[in-house]
């Protein structure tokens, strides 16, 4: 028997929500989407969209666009600030053709908010924060900010990032730890596309971390490369950078990497650069009575493996399957967490474990990356596995399978 149409909201129209509103209208329910920011338009700096994430959009039919205005790269170089390297990670150890795309996350925004609009059955509603999730009989209910309700609803499903403090009645458990550590990022033009084909990182120590991402094309200029550069930095240490020498920073990282200087050149002002603060999000599970929790709001963590947007887009297909295959809704989300399990443990550990050893004042942590990361890239099953993670695919330290993500999707030349 067909399954009846649902009646559900969203709250949040950023990578998860909107992906998710899309797979579940075209499926046939009626969305309602709730966004906190009355015009919300692109913003943010450089991502990495990984295969996991690729053959998501390819389901929404929204790939060939995004990657057009992304920048294909084919590898990961990590040195130290003497040359050495640490990590050379090249997709060709997949053997199916692989690459992750360099993008401004304001151009995956744009995709699939202009997808959001065109889709029948999805209503968006701009500038409603909602508050509070309400359990009622008949479904949960959202409370604005101005003390309205919006609902009830068969289903609810929170996207609204890692900041989001909502939560329901029944006391769904949900922990949210911040890093010590975030980074300072900026995102220049790059005409001349020095930055090309690699996310490009030097370390020194575990206190010192700058890296160059080619960034796809501006939102707003098809005709302009950019790339974007991060600095990690201890969040404590944020104002004192804002109020002390640019000059010598910028001295600082052109040191590191010479052609970074052209980079840095546009910024006058510490204030120019871009703080991200990142966050450690935990869920035993994934949801509670027809609630359900999706990308950073779910699991946020440190992006030490650039997997955000593409855990989001995973979270949005494997809900909308989910749907597809239990007609009760609690069930559907009992499956949910289920079929989440492995992959989304595995990459809040992997980043847990690693993060120490990029991002810390530790002295022993990254002599021990020096020595370490090196032997276990030289390795072919160890940089198989390294690899299969940074594409996303990944599922567990030692026996386990990578994600089967079907043949590489076609693009148009």
């Amino acid at each position: 028997m067909p399954q009846a149409p649902l009646h559900i909201a969203i709250i949040g129209a950023g990578t998860a929500g909107a992906a998710a509103a899309l797979l579940l209208a075209r499926a046939g329910h009626r969305v309602a989407v709730f966004e906190a920011v009355a015009d919300p338009g692109p913003v943010g700096a450089g991502i990495m969209l990984q295969p996991t994430g690729q053959t998501v959009l390819a389901r929404l039919g929204l790939l060939q666009d995004v990657v057009a205005r992304g920048h294909r790269v084919d590898h990961l170089l990590c040195e130290t600030n003497n040359g050495r390297k640490i990590l050379d990670l090249s997709y060709a150890a997949l053997g199916d053709g692989r690459h992750g795309y360099g993008l401004h996350r304001g151009a995956l925004f744009a995709a699939l908010f202009a997808a959001l609009g065109q889709q029948t059955g999805v209503g968006v509603h701009l500038g409603i924060e909602v508050r509070k999730l309400v359990t009622t009989p008949k479904g949960p209910l959202l409370r604005d900010a101005a003390g309205n309700d919006h609902g009830p609803f068969d289903l609810t499903v929170v996207a609204d990032g890692a900041g989001s403090d909502l939560h329901d009645d029944q006391g769904t458990p949900r922990t949210v730890k911040p890093y010590p550590w975030g980074a300072l990022w900026w995102v220049a033009p790059d005409p001349e596309l020095r930055f090309s084909g690699r996310l490009h990182q030097i370390v020194h120590g575990a206190h010192t971390m700058l890296g160059l991402l080619p960034t796809g094309t501006a939102p707003d200029r098809p005709d302009l490369p950019l790339v974007s550069l991060f600095w990690s930095i201890r969040a404590d240490r944020v104002d004192a950078f804002r109020h002390g020498d640019l000059g010598a920073w910028k001295a600082r990282v052109s040191q590191l990497l010479p052609a970074a200087a052209a980079v840095v050149a546009g910024i006058d002002s510490a204030d120019q650069l871009l703080f991200a603060r990142y966050r450690d999000v935990v869920m035993p599970n994934w949801h509670g009575d027809r609630t359900v929790w999706l990308g950073d709001a779910a699991h946020a963590m440190s992006p030490q493996l650039g997997q955000g947007a593409n855990l989001a887009l995973c979270d949005a297909a494997v809900l909308a399957d989910c749907v597809a295959k239990h007609p009760d809704v609690n069930q559907a989300l009992v499956a949910y967490s289920r079929a989440r399990r492995r992959h989304l443990d595995y990459y809040q550990w992997a980043t847990r474990a690693l993060t120490p050893f990029f991002q810390s004042d530790s002295q022993l942590l990254p002599w021990l990356r020096d020595v370490g990361m090196p032997v276990a890239g030289a390795l072919p099953w160890t940089r198989r596995k390294m690899v299969a993670a940074m594409a996303g695919a990944e599922t567990g330290l030692l026996l386990s399978s990578a994600l089967d993500l079907g043949p590489p999707p076609r693009l148009e030349a």
